[in-house]
């Protein structure tokens, strides 16, 4: 939420853009679960005629089988308009070798198809010297499968990753996720894979070309991922606190994973956002003000714990010009 950015007149926060690019894990869903109030307000924006399409760092999908589990939440989405990381993924393949080239594929049956779709043979092991190996996360991905995508890439073999998240949210919490995988294979084969999805602004640019978006937002769960490749490819973005990134890590977080707004759950979306406003000595949003005394960023007036007082303490650090270990901030904010 920089300071520059914020709007002073409380409005609906998408009524400035012409689509709304979200992530999928841990904004719309959990595992198999929908995550309160999500479906009802891509519904709610639906009817309001904003185009909503997803951007995903998750490959081991088709499209079809995503559009699928978002109807079971009563949501409609066309295949097309997802957008996941195994397609900007291909993309990148076809800068780093030729079409129908040998092609090792470390993931599920959406990366395989992405693959083949692509032009390029599938091949199952490093026996038939792959010319690359491109790695995205599936719930099934063995030590064996790991170990081939090594061997391939020590034998000469491009190497493409998906993604690097660090964690998946699930209903249970949160499970490894493919960068856990992709640092394996690094540890064994001493080099880094050109990666596709977030935060390289790629995949960003791919769903704004696919919406021939003029002005884009996006929300998504993940400030290391999410926010920051947003800003990285120049696109207004929402933080929503139902997934990965929490209050204390939004507060401490450094300029590139700043995001515009900020918001508890995707219900807000459908509500005038109150951002915050400047006072004498810090920050006031919705009936929360928060002051920096000294090097103290204390909650003078409102409940810490409030979506109020965040986003004026958030406005109160991003604005001084100490660095946030040198601040104390008051701990209700964050615990």
């Amino acid at each position: 939420m920089t300071v520059s950015s914020v709007k002073t007149v409380a409005a609906r926060i998408w009524s400035d853009y012409d689509v709304l690019l979200a992530d999928l894990d841990g904004v719309v869903y959990e595992g198999t679960a929908a995550i309160k109030d999500a479906p009802e307000a891509i519904l709610a924006l639906q009817e309001q005629g904003l185009p909503i399409g997803y951007v995903t760092n998750n490959s081991s999908r088709k499209p079809e089988t995503i559009a699928a589990q978002l109807a079971g939440f009563g949501v409609h989405c066309e295949p097309r308009d997802i957008i996941g990381s195994g397609k900007t993924g291909v993309d990148i393949l076809r800068t780093m070798v030729p079409e129908g080239s040998k092609v090792l594929v470390v993931g599920g049956e959406g990366l395989r198809a992405r693959v083949t779709e692509g032009g390029f043979e599938l091949v199952e092991n490093s026996d038939a010297k792959p010319d690359a190996v491109i790695q995205g996360f599936a719930p099934d991905v063995s030590w064996r499968d790991l170990a081939e995508a090594a061997f391939s890439i020590q034998n000469g073999a491009k190497w493409v990753a998906t993604n690097q998240d660090w964690t998946l949210p699930q209903e249970k919490g949160l499970a490894p996720g493919n960068g856990t995988l992709v640092s394996a294979v690094h540890t064994a084969v001493g080099q880094l894979p050109i990666v596709a999805g977030k935060p390289e602004p790629a995949i960003f640019h791919t769903a704004v070309g696919h919406f021939g978006a003029a002005k884009a937002l996006f929300i998504g769960d993940r400030i290391d991922t999410d926010i920051t490749g947003a800003n990285r490819a120049g696109l207004d973005s929402v933080l929503v606190l139902t997934g990965v990134s929490t209050r204390k890590e939004v507060i401490g977080i450094k300029p590139e994973g700043r995001p515009t707004y900020i918001i508890g759950s995707m219900a807000e979306l459908l509500k005038p956002y109150k951002a915050p406003r400047k006072t004498k000595r810090g920050f006031a949003c919705d009936g929360a003000e928060v002051e920096l005394l000294g090097n103290k960023v204390v909650v003078t007036i409102g409940d810490p714990k409030s979506m109020g007082a965040l986003r004026a303490a958030c406005a109160v650090i991003y604005a001084s010009d100490l660095p946030i270990y040198a601040l104390d901030v008051e701990a209700a904010l964050y615990e």
